[in-house]
């Protein structure tokens, strides 16, 4: 059975798991440095979704750092389909929440300055980021586990 990078159960995992769990922690920080971000529903969406990734990502990272540790990796399909689901879902409403976001600063940036004073919209774009490249590492081990998957039906 072939090792794929960045599946459950291997370092690469625990490394995108921890950088998800970073980044989702670090967009939830930068939004909140908005004293009005709750009068926007995008941004709420954004926080909510964040506040989900966390716990799940973090979840996972400590699957992944006992797998490693007792060099015994995960290759039951049922538990990879789960977390494939899970990461799929999380996936698709972190590009949702990422994309409502962007677009709700930038229509603060262009419409006046009394609707967003510089600095608040700074740490909002900073958040957007922060939760965009959480999406990337989120889309990444989604990829790596959909990848393994044909290996473990196989046997």
């Amino acid at each position: 059975m072939k090792n794929v990078p960045g599946s459950l159960g291997t370092s690469g995992s625990l490394a995108l798991r921890l950088g998800q769990a970073v980044f989702s922690s670090s967009s939830i920080f930068f939004m909140s440095l908005g004293v009005g971000f709750y009068s926007y529903t995008a941004f709420c969406f954004l926080v909510t979704i964040m506040g989900l990734v966390i716990p799940w990502s973090f979840t996972l990272a400590i699957l992944d750092g006992c797998s490693i540790l007792a060099r015994f990796p995960i290759r039951q399909s049922g538990i990879l389909k789960v977390i494939i689901i899970g990461d799929s879902v999380l996936s698709i409403l972190t590009l949702a929440a990422v994309s409502s976001t962007a677009s709700i600063v930038d229509l603060l940036l262009k419409a006046d300055v009394s609707f967003c004073p510089p600095r608040i919209c700074r740490s909002y774009q900073i958040s957007t980021a922060m939760a965009f490249s959480s999406w990337l590492l989120s889309l990444t081990s989604l990829l790596c586990n959909l990848w393994l998957l044909p290996t473990l039906e196989a046997d």
